[in-house]
């Protein structure tokens, strides 16, 4: 019993120490910027935000949206999601924010999620960023320290629909 519970205990640090070492991919990062940029992330006193994405190239007919969660801490599964629409031209990228709801898990609610503040679009859209969501809980987090949220990014343009 004992072999197993320092078992148990050492594959717990290693998947630790893997989230906490695991690179965000560049893709996120810069939608990371674009959110900061357009004032969609809520403000912190932590060093350091987690994030959850997923790439979806099929919900929308020739179209590719990122969804992201920006969780209120590592360790919960609640916080922001966003779908943002990714286009690229003349070698750059623009990421267009095109919604955006605060969420938390909840087993009463449809699809487990309870949408806090509710996404623009009504159910059709809520469908969708719960099935994004639930995919994304499954996947790895990742660590963003919050200045490089502030780095420059050259070939890449940030729009939301909150723009004028």
């Amino acid at each position: 019993m004992k072999i197993i519970n320092v078992t148990i205990s050492a594959l717990i640090c290693l998947g630790a120490t893997a989230y906490a070492q695991e690179r965000p991919p560049k893709l996120l990062l810069r939608a990371a910027h674009c959110l900061e940029a357009k004032d969609f992330l809520p403000i912190s006193r932590t060093t350091t935000l987690s994030f959850g994405y997923l790439l979806d190239e099929t919900s929308y007919p020739g179209e590719k949206v990122l969804y992201i969660v920006n969780y209120a801490a590592p360790e919960q599964s609640n916080g922001f999601v966003f779908a943002v629409f990714l286009t690229e031209q003349n070698g750059g990228q623009d990421l267009n924010i095109q919604n955006n709801a605060r969420f938390g898990l909840s087993k009463d609610e449809f699809a487990g999620i309870l949408f806090e503040d509710p996404p623009l679009g009504g159910t059709w859209t809520q469908e969708h960023l719960a099935r994004a969501i639930n995919q994304i809980e499954r996947r790895v987090r990742f660590a963003i320290p919050t200045k490089s949220l502030l780095a420059v990014y050259p070939h890449l343009h940030c729009e939301a629909y909150t723009d004028r």
